[in-house]
């Protein structure tokens, strides 16, 4: 169940404070921009907890909605997102879990169309420097999670991290590294294959 938490909570949402700084409108449309500009995305990734874990693996990322975490052991986690559902792996257990996409507010940065409006996505925090920009997100739907900050490298702009707090008051940050943009990925990521043919787990049934 801790893993189940600690990985949930990338895909629930990221957040953390930054010096407040005035962005203009050009600032939050070259975040739009990047954000709808995805295509596809795979990248290394690491992540760190407030409590002292850690975890690394791969993700992968297809638009609308298809998401694909694969944790290296000891985690022995893998999350599975074919646009329709979730699938959450935990290999150790050998439990399979199904997690509805409305549990996970992240699905904000898998959408086609991601518009920082003010009403439904609103800027909470803003920060630019010559080398990165961060921006803190609130929005609809996110649940009992905290807002999430998104952190870009300036020169290219790119994601490179974001930061989350989780119901239970964890900071959760995830780092990206040798990410590739619009490549070519295989459908099959994104297909989970229950081999052992045991029954999902669905949350909220038995």
């Amino acid at each position: 169940m801790k893993k189940l938490l600690v990985a949930a909570a990338f895909l629930m949402s990221f957040g953390t404070c930054f010096a407040a700084k005035a962005q203009s409108a050009d600032d939050i449309k070259k975040v739009e921009n990047y954000l709808n500009g995805i295509k596809n995305l795979q990248a290394s990734f690491v992540q760190t907890s407030s409590n002292g874990g850690i975890a690394e693996g791969m993700l992968y990322i297809a638009k609308p909605n298809k998401i694909r975490m694969e944790y290296k052991d000891p985690t022995s986690v893998l999350i599975v997102g074919d646009g329709d559902y979730i699938i959450y792996n935990d290999k150790e257990l050998d439990q399979i879990t199904h997690i509805d996409y409305d549990d996970i507010p992240a699905t904000m940065i898998l959408a086609n169309n991601i518009s920082i409006d003010g009403k439904q996505i609103k800027v909470l925090d803003f920060f630019k420097d010559a080398g990165t920009t961060s921006i803190t997100l609130d929005y609809q739907g996110k649940g009992e999670v905290g807002p999430i900050t998104l952190i870009f490298d300036n020169s290219p702009f790119a994601l490179k991290q974001w930061k989350i707090v989780d119901p239970q008051s964890v900071e959760v940050t995830v780092s990206l590294y040798n990410a590739q943009k619009d490549g070519t990925l295989d459908a099959d990521l994104f297909k989970f294959k229950n081999e052992k043919k045991k029954p999902l787990n669905y949350k909220g049934k038995k």
